[in-house]
């Protein structure tokens, strides 16, 4: 795979306080530059959300309601956070959920397209058990040991491991267009136009 095809890319992960519909927490955006996780110029946000986070989510990620209490709000980050992604194509395993809470709270955004980790798994592995984020990474083992030091469930950390996985999946195509036929989820941005049927007239 020539990375240097790939459009402008970050791999995305969000983590919610436990409601329904969630307030968001923390989101992690990381870009891919050359092939690689570009950590230097990637974005983290933490944010306090209107309702408190429940103790199953705290129990999952560990942002507690304390930990969030000094951050910024949501309308106090939404810009920079929609400047941030722009209309980039974002990464996320199981991208619906990501896309969809992302797409809730920045309603003005739309990324160019949209690549899911877990369905270019069942494409790329074939016959895995399970495709849940922990069962790719003892599979493909990649290199997490630059990822950040703050555990699983936690945006950045979870970016970083997505985007590895990409990068291991995306050597087993040859070409952009083909891994985004592999990745792109039906009805998200970025779908591959079908190829137009010709007929005489």
């Amino acid at each position: 795979m020539k990375f240097e095809s790939w459009p402008d890319l970050l791999v995305v992960d969000v983590e919610g306080n436990g409601t329904n519909p969630p307030d968001l927490v923390e989101i992690a955006a990381l870009p891919i530059l050359d092939g690689r996780p570009d950590t230097t110029t990637a974005g983290a946000w933490l944010i306090r959300p209107e309702r408190p986070v429940t103790a199953r989510a705290a129990s999952i990620h560990g942002l507690t309601n304390d930990l969030l209490a000094d951050k910024p709000t949501w309308p106090e980050l939404s810009g920079p956070v929609g400047d941030f992604l722009g209309t980039a194509w974002i990464c996320a395993h199981h991208a619906h959920v990501d896309y969809r809470e992302l797409s809730r709270h920045l309603p003005a955004w739309e990324p160019a397209g949209v690549l899911d980790t877990l369905r270019l798994a069942r494409t790329t592995y074939k016959d895995l058990p399970t495709y849940t984020l922990d069962a790719l990474i003892k599979h493909a083992q990649p290199d997490l040991s630059q990822a950040p030091h703050v555990g699983r469930h936690r945006a950045t950390y979870d970016a970083y491991a997505t985007a590895q996985l990409l990068l291991a999946m995306a050597d087993h195509y040859e070409t952009w267009d083909q891994l985004i036929t592999a990745a792109v989820p039906p009805g998200l941005p970025g779908t591959p136009e079908p190829a137009e049927d010709p007929k005489l007239w």
